[in-house]
Parts: structure tokens; C-alpha cells; sequence
């Protein structure tokens, strides 16, 4: 029962990344069809990912509640109905609407899940769960795309609620499998109604690896690009593909880091990956020619493959289980935070200053990021095995 209930929450990872990248992809004619501005759709995205923060920030709470297989439930559940209701809208403000249960279903659905495999599994399955939710954000647009050609996006997003709601029938039948400890649950949610989190030792630096961890990851997914066709005079399209590559050395990465983990700690995962991230960083100042480039970026994904998954199935470990889920509540919401704030701001350093700028303040992530992670395993060393 234990494989059938992991097959089951691989395919809701999946189902989690499916609709990440729908906006985005089919923004062009979302934007023709109501005549509006490029901007609008970054403002959708805001909404979104307001929701997720949120939903993240109360998901301890739900989870006690609730239990995990319910909240996963419901969370996939609204995302079906924003797909629905996007299909369904007639101006940008229904857009915006239903881009509000688009985030709460995110937010809480990705902490219910890493939560319960960082409590029952072992570290190769959190690696390889976050791989799954590659499988679907890679999913989702290619499922788009097949709608697109003919310009209906409304069919597409239809089509994405279909497969959630299959998503959302097998896990509902899955129900009897789930299995967390009621009593535990609580205890856990009449300690924590108080801001117990911050008094948590070591919990700020928890919350800032997530916060600079994703800052620099999706920092390099957004301007890698403009750095090699504006800085090296690389081709739009190679530079697209280096970056492509770039995502899937994040996804090879965590099959590799689950295999690893069979052998080595989530402490060693997470250091060697750092150290990959220095010489990543370091060869994207050096490179002299495309093929260089190209490898700095992929050895960047590798990197950073196990540092986020490694980080979040540590949680109990190093802060115990009865705090386990409120913490990765506010470290995905610190996650979203980081992804939310940083590109923006390195944007205006690059277009104010250089875009030249680009390498070093990936290096300069990278040193806080391990600085941050140093203060969190020296504050929780008696709680980590080496």
C-alpha cells in the first residue's frame, strides 16, 4: 500500500506543476483577444502568486485541520475551477478572479505534499517528487500548445481541468491510504496558534535559504538569457536552449541527488550541490566561448537540483515533527516570496547599471545562500547526522 499511496503522490506533483506555466504560454492571444497590454498578464501572475504566499503561510493550519489527502483534494479542486473559469471568461477582470483559487490551490497542496513525504519517506523520494513536478509544468504547455495552433486557448485550459480532475477522482479513492497521526495534529495546531514559528531556534535562517534559493534559481531562468544574447552575442534561440538546458540539469539533478541519497546525507547533497553552484557561478564570469557558457549554466542546475528538496525533508529533523508542517508552510511561502521579488530587482541593477552585472550577483546569491545555510545546520547540528 505504502508504493501505491508514492505512485499516488507522484501523480499529484504532477498535477501540481501542470498549470504553472498555462498563462504565460498562452498570454499572446489571451492578451489579443481583450486588446490589452504585455504587462496585464504580469499582473495576473501577482495575483497568483499573492495566493500561493497566502495559502502557504495558513496551509499548517488547514493541514491540522483537514489532514493531507483532503487538503490535496481541495486544493486540486481549485484549481479546476480556475481553469474552468478561465475558459469560461469574457474580460481580463474574470482573469484576475479566478486567478485567486489558481494560488490557494497551489500554496497548499505543495506544502501538504512535501510535508508528508519529508514525514513518511526517505530522501530519494522528496528528490524525485520535485523531479515530477517538472514532468507536469513540461506537461502543461505541451498539452496547451496542441490548442493553440487552431487559437483556442479556452479549450486548452478545458483540457487541463479534465486531467486534474482525473488527478482529482484517484486521489479522493486514495483517501483510506493516508495515514497522519490525528492526536499529533491537535496538539500541534493549539501549540502553534500563538506565532510559536519564530520562536522556533534557528527558524529565520530556514525561512531565508528558501527566500534565496529560489531567488537565484528562477533569477537565472529569467535573465540568463538576456545576459548571453545582450553580453556574449549569443542567438536568441541558443541562448534559449542554454537555458533549457539550464532547467534540465535542475531535473536531471534530482534524479541523480535521489540515487546519491541512498548513500550519502541531505547535509553532504546539499553542500556538494553548493559547491557546484560556486563553480557554475564563477565559469559564467570566466567563459570565453558559447561551449563554456553553456556548461557553467548546466553545472548552476546541477547545483542547485538538491539543495530545495534535501532543505525541505531536513524540516522535522532539525526542527521536529510537531513543527514540521507550519515551517514548510512559511518556507514554500518564503520560496514564492524570493521568486517574486528578486528578478524584478536585478532587473532594474541590470537596465540602470549593465547587464554585465548578471554573473556577479548570481555569485553573490550563491554566497548568501550558503551563508544561510551554514548559520541553520550550526544553530541545529545536534539534531543532523553528518
Amino acid at each position: 500500500m505504502a508504493t501505491l499511496l508514492l505512485i499516488i503522490i507522484y501523480m499529484a506533483f504532477i498535477s501540481l506543476g501542470l498549470p504553472d506555466s498555462l498563462i504565460g504560454v498562452s498570454w499572446p492571444l489571451i492578451r489579443g483577444e481583450y486588446n490589452l497590454g504585455l504587462e496585464y498578464g504580469g499582473f495576473i501572475s501577482l495575483v497568483i502568486t499573492i495566493g500561493t504566499i497566502s495559502s502557504s503561510l495558513l496551509s499548517g493550519h488547514i493541514i491540522a485541520r483537514l489532514q493531507t489527502g483532503k487538503v490535496i483534494i481541495l486544493s486540486i479542486l481549485l484549481t479546476i475551477i480556475a481553469l474552468i473559469g478561465y475558459s469560461v471568461s469574457d474580460s481580463f477582470l474574470f482573469l484576475v478572479m479566478f486567478s485567486i483559487p489558481m494560488g490557494f490551490g497551489a500554496g497548499s497542496i505543495d506544502t501538504a505534499l512535501n510535508h508528508y513525504v519529508a514525514i513518511h519517506y526517505k530522501p530519494h523520494h522528496m528528490n524525485w517528487l520535485h523531479s515530477f513536478w517538472g514532468v507536469g509544468a513540461t506537461a502543461g504547455p505541451i498539452i496547451m500548445s496542441y490548442f493553440l495552433v487552431d487559437e483556442n486557448w479556452r479549450r486548452g485550459f478545458l483540457a487541463i481541468a479534465v486531467v486534474q480532475f482525473v488527478f482529482m477522482v484517484v486521489l479522493t479513492l486514495s483517501l483510506p491510504l493516508w495515514h497522519d497521526d490525528k492526536s499529533a495534529q491537535k496538539e500541534s495546531l493549539a501549540k502553534h496558534k500563538n506565532g510559536h514559528i519564530f520562536q522556533v531556534k534557528g527558524v529565520i535562517f530556514a525561512l531565508l535559504i528558501f527566500l534565496f534559493y529560489v531567488a537565484l534559481e528562477v533569477s537565472v531562468g529569467v535573465w540568463g538569457s538576456s545576459y548571453l544574447v545582450l553580453s556574449k552575442s549569443l542567438l536568441a534561440s541558443d541562448a534559449a536552449r542554454i537555458i533549457a538546458l539550464y532547467y534540465g540539469g535542475i531535473t536531471l539533478g534530482r534524479f541523480i541527488s535521489g540515487l546519491a541519497s541512498f548513500k550519502f546525507s541531505n547535509k553532504i547533497l546539499i553542500y556538494s550541490g553548493i559547491v557546484l553552484v560556486f563553480v557554475g557561478s564563477l565559469g559564467l564570469i570566466l567563459a570565453s566561448n558559447q561551449t563554456l557558457m553553456m556548461s557553467s549554466f548546466i553545472i548552476l542546475g546541477l547545483g542547485l537540483s538538491p539543495v530545495f528538496p534535501s532543505m525541505i525533508h531536513d524540516t522535522p529533523k532539525n526542527f521536529g515533527e510537531e513543527n514540521a508542517q507550519y515551517i514548510i508552510g512559511y518556507q514554500i511561502a518564503f520560496a514564492y516570496i524570493g521568486g517574486a521579488i528578486f528578478p524584478p530587482i536585478l532587473g532594474l541593477i541590470y537596465a540602470n547599471l549593465s547587464i554585465n552585472l548578471f554573473p556577479y550577483t548570481i555569485l553573490i546569491l550563491a554566497i548568501i545562500l550558503l551563508i544561510s545555510i551554514n548559520s541553520l545546520l550550526l544553530l541545529t547540528k545536534k539534531n543532523t547526522k553528518t
